[in-house]
């Protein structure tokens, strides 16, 4: 048998072993409540945790309440992957959740659901009794595939890491926790960017809440119709609405297609949400708000709940806030006030998207410069690339069982140079590529991927 020497992502550590890569991820380290936008709420009830492995990127955001609490649930779309949704189901009266937990990882990442019920228990504040038994729900979004060139999912350390690190009032926007690898627009081919988005409105004691991690086949849309998030065909107009795309097709998933007549992955995708309402309310009212709010978010998502998403939303009612009488706010309000926070969620989860790097023209680089840079570089067991500089240019292929982005296994891509370290290949999903000591980055910063040289 032949041994193969290699180095792991996460460590410079080498060890023969019989295959490229292992799949142990024992050495990767957490990245607890990293955050750049936040969005902050008053409501001591509701703790949020993330975690994120910077590898992957993938990640786990973990809603751990106060005491147990009154759940509900709605499932759309054709793909889910949940855990403990029947339970939730069957209309018990009686409070019995303690966290909702969503994941990266498609159903690998289903792991972290009951990682978060066994870290209750070894931290005390669950037993074995049957009245306190923990009880934790969850789902996933699939963030693996051709957008990341490894296959590192959420697993029961990472998990566990977000559900200690929960604390109050505080929720990272954008590619955080179990958003930290979603995307938008596929249907239409726009593959933008996405995350996770919250949102929060207090009328009077009345608290509601609205969380979700958005990785829609559909296009994320703005309260005036227009597109929020899109790598756009060049041939589309600037001004271009979701109804419009919609109204387009089949033509409009087609490159060239120039928009409407001026006459009279991305096949796996998941939007995974919770609303949260103080207000007491029976499994009913909760249920119809769960089926009410999960309806409006066709407003704000376009298309969908399609036979490639697999949309879960969950309803919490934390009970803080007795029903009054006669009463001010109905359970019908509530639903509509929900539904108008949740489309605020939607929108706060579009992150800013990243800026091609442009090559300079006038920016001649030489043998010796480009030479250095040649190799193979080894992001997992089936993606690496290899460079190779000839005539004063610098070209990449992709040498593994799948295409890395842009560089694909057909044909050598060139790289234009924008600096002496950094390039560039162009096209409607730019690719940027970066050398650094004994490695490459392609598209540096919250969404790059890292491979070693050989």
């Amino acid at each position: 048998m032949r041994l193969r020497i290699f180095c792991g992502l996460s460590t410079v550590l080498c060890c023969a072993v019989a295959t490229a890569w292992a799949s142990d991820q024992s050495t990767l380290k957490p990245v607890v409540n990293a955050a750049g936008k936040t969005l902050s709420f008053d409501w001591p009830m509701v703790r949020v945790g993330t975690a994120e492995y910077e590898e992957g990127p993938t990640g786990v955001t973990v809603f751990h309440f106060g005491r147990k609490v009154l759940g509900a649930v709605d499932v759309r779309g054709g793909g889910p992957g949940t855990v403990n949704t029947d339970f939730l189901r069957l209309g018990y009266d009686a409070p019995e959740l303690d966290a909702v937990v969503f994941a990266g990882g498609s159903w690998y990442g289903l792991e972290a659901t009951t990682a978060v019920a066994s870290a209750l228990k070894d931290d005390g504040i669950r037993d074995g009794g049957w009245m306190t038994l923990a009880l934790s729900v969850g789902a996933i979004i699939y963030d693996l595939g051709d957008r990341r060139l490894n296959e590192i999912y959420p697993d029961k350390q990472l998990a566990q890491a977000a559900f200690r690190g929960a604390q109050p009032g505080v929720f990272p926007l954008g590619p955080y926790g179990a958003g930290r690898l979603a995307k938008s627009g596929g249907y239409f081919g726009c593959n933008a960017h996405s995350g996770q988005g919250g949102a929060f409105r207090q009328i009077g004691d009345l608290k509601i809440a609205a969380f979700t991690v958005v990785n829609a086949l559909g296009v994320v849309t703005n309260r005036d119709g227009s597109i929020a998030s899109c790598y756009r065909d060049p041939t589309w107009p600037k001004s271009l609405s979701a109804a419009e795309l919609s109204a387009g097709l089949p033509d409009s998933r087609k490159p060239g297609w120039k928009g409407p007549s001026m006459q009279a992955d991305a096949k796996r995708n998941t939007t995974i949400s919770l609303v949260v309402t103080n207000q007491v309310m029976t499994p009913a009212e909760l249920q119809r708000l769960a089926v009410q709010v999960h309806t409006s978010m066709a407003r704000g998502i376009q298309p969908f709940a399609t036979e490639f998403d697999g949309d879960v939303l969950y309803a919490v009612s934390t009970g803080e806030l007795p029903k009054s009488e006669p009463l001010q706010i109905t359970s019908a309000d509530i639903g509509i006030i929900a539904s108008d926070v949740m489309w605020d969620a939607i929108l706060a989860s579009q992150p800013e998207q990243p800026v091609a790097a442009q090559p300079d023209k006038r920016l001649k680089l030489k043998g010796d410069q480009l030479e250095p840079l040649a190799g193979t570089y080894i992001f997992s067991e089936f993606a690496k690339i290899s460079v190779t500089a000839r005539e004063n240019r610098l070209f990449a292929q992709a040498t593994g069982a799948r295409d890395a982005f842009a560089i694909r296994r057909a044909a050598p891509v060139e790289l234009l140079p924008v600096s002496a370290t950094e390039f560039a290949v162009p096209g409607r999903y730019p690719l940027t590529v970066k050398f650094e000591e004994g490695k490459v980055v392609l598209n540096p910063g919250r969404w790059q991927q890292i491979g070693k040289r050989e």
